[in-house]
């Protein structure tokens, strides 16, 4: 899942973008308010994690602006003000959870996740087709009980294809899930991972095959 995250100190975003990765999302990143809504506006995301003082104005003006627009995207706060004020004012403002710096990125990751799940976005901890398991926690895939390795992004392509069981992911939706605002794709850069995925898939003897619908993407299924 793709996640934007809004926060002003280098340093601070890439160590959680590196730890969030961990944990299957792929994360955008924006350093400003306004490239934030600019990306808001381009993307589909599953979750925003915002700072509050950003370079070019408060973070609770982009979330008011969000709410205003009926959007429902679940927020959490990210941000250096701790006291009771300022977080009453976050809630208020729209947001589903307030965290104050300095936290526990363990912890950020569990809050996440409970959102994603009270807005049927994620799953739980396994998900099942035929003799295939895949953790979403600890991101790790079992065949029939035995875990077999992945990269980063065959992980997140499988738990998409999960997610969607029976249902075409398609080719734009896999490459925007996938990589992020920044990578450079090759024009066969999702037939590459789903290459690669089918191999191992069948190397470690699962019992599902992903069928390519010309033109449209992919589907993963329990094989006949």
């Amino acid at each position: 899942m793709r996640l934007l995250l809004v926060e002003d100190d280098g340093a601070l975003a890439g160590a959680l973008a590196e730890q969030l990765g961990r944990h299957g999302f792929v994360v955008d990143h924006a350093a400003h308010r306004e490239e934030a809504a600019l990306l808001l506006s381009a993307r589909q995301y599953a979750a925003l994690i915002l700072d509050l003082g950003l370079p070019d104005g408060d973070g609770l003006d982009l979330l008011r602006a969000l709410r205003q627009q009926g959007q429902a995207l679940p927020v959490i706060i990210l941000t250096a003000r701790a006291e009771i004020n300022a977080r009453i004012g976050g809630l208020d403002a729209g947001a589903d959870d307030y965290m104050a710096k300095p936290f526990a990125p363990d912890e950020l990751v569990a809050r996440l996740r409970a959102i994603l799940r009270r807005n049927g976005a994620f799953q739980g901890r396994d998900i099942v087709c035929s003799n295939l398991s895949f953790d979403v926690d600890a991101q790790t895939m079992r065949i029939d009980g035995d875990i077999f390795p992945l990269s980063q992004r065959e992980s997140a392509l499988l738990a998409l294809l999960l997610r969607r069981l029976g249902l075409v992911v398609t080719k734009r939706l896999a490459e925007d899930q996938l990589f992020g605002a920044t990578d450079t794709l090759g024009s066969n850069a999702i037939e590459v991972y789903v290459h690669r995925l089918r191999q191992k898939l069948q190397l470690a003897g699962a019992r599902v095959e992903i069928i390519t619908i010309r033109g449209v993407g992919y589907l993963l299924r329990a094989a006949p």
